[in-house]
């Protein structure tokens, strides 16, 4: 099943100097959500911000928020990002000795749920949780860090996750994290992705509006 391309700007490679800036360009150029990586140094080796940005972002944006959890406790924080504003949560399937119960949260409190899936997670995993996500986000770099390069295996991964979902799940919806850029969407779009995390292609492009909407304009042609 083929959902409409969603593009997400990943703050984490905005200008944080000025940020309001950087998020009205997003904004111009059509982007559909705002991409939020929370980090704790613990489930991975940096440390970025956490739910006081969500609110900083409702006061600048309408547009809906996304936080990508690569934390060690995402139960603790779930609540506190959700009553920040955010709509979509992705925890990820390493992080929690309880995925279920985890996700299960999400959807009690009335936000999105997502499941994040490490590049050397098998995409199968998922099975379990179908009826409660809306989708799995596949992240094609490790996370961390901003910047990496694309791991190209990714692609079969998402053909597989593709064919599963269309045979169990087909409105779960397919998100890729990382290296995702103007050269490659088109390739990921026809793979079966739908929303699409990218960041320092967006942020640190020239034309930040101009990237966005040509982002969109490449997914929305396969």
């Amino acid at each position: 099943m083929k959902h409409p391309p969603e593009i997400a700007p990943s703050i984490l490679s905005a200008n944080f100097a000025n940020l309001e800036t950087d998020i009205r360009q997003a904004e111009k150029g059509g982007a559909d959500w705002f991409h939020l990586d929370i980090m704790d140094g613990h489930f991975v080796p940096n440390i970025s911000f956490g739910p006081w940005v969500a609110k900083i972002m409702k006061a600048i944006t309408d547009v809906p928020l996304d936080a990508h959890l690569m934390i060690t406790n995402p139960r603790e924080y779930i609540p506190k990002f959700i009553d920040a504003g955010v709509e979509l949560i992705y925890p990820h399937y390493e992080a929690s000795y309880d995925v279920y119960r985890t996700v299960q949260l999400i959807v009690d409190l009335g936000a999105k749920a997502g499941i994040t899936l490490n590049p050397a997670t098998r995409f199968d995993v998922v099975e379990p949780f179908l009826e409660l996500i809306d989708s799995v986000l596949i992240m094609s770099v490790c996370p961390g860090f901003g910047g990496q390069k694309f791991i190209e295996s990714s692609v079969q991964k998402i053909r597989w996750l593709r064919k599963l979902l269309d045979e169990q799940k087909p409105e779960v919806r397919i998100a890729i994290d990382g290296g995702v850029n103007l050269e490659n969407i088109a390739d990921l779009r026809h793979a079966g992705v739908d929303f699409f995390v990218a960041g320092s292609a967006v942020f640190k492009a020239k034309n930040i509006e101009e990237t966005v909407r040509r982002l969109k304009q490449i997914a929305e042609s396969v």
